[in-house]
């Protein structure tokens, strides 16, 4: 799908992610598809809900976000990448919205 992490990118990221295992003996899913099914919902600014199905369900995805996110994943990813060379430290994004009342 376009925005998916390509090869190339994949060899980079893919091996800097915690291992792919699943709680109780069942399959995690796959780690390349729950990145591709975080991007979108970013790129896209969809809630959770509303993630394309092909990425898998989505509260899978957003529980593993979450969970990686309280361990330090993207911050250990980010800063990995720093030191690559391949992206800026200061490249960070806030999303914001604003109701009128």
């Amino acid at each position: 799908m376009r925005g998916d992490l390509t090869d190339e990118e994949w060899a980079i990221i893919g091996n800097l992610l915690p291992p792919e295992r699943g709680r109780w003996s069942r399959p995690a899913q796959d780690n390349r598809l729950f990145l591709n099914g975080m991007l979108y919902v970013l790129r896209v600014g969809c809630p959770w809900r509303d993630m394309h199905e092909r990425y898998g369900k989505w509260n899978s995805v957003y529980v593993r976000f979450r969970r990686w996110a309280e361990q330090g994943v993207w911050d250990a990813l980010l800063e990995t990448l720093v030191e690559l060379g391949l992206t800026d430290d200061w490249q960070h994004m806030i999303d914001s919205t604003v109701v009128r009342g």
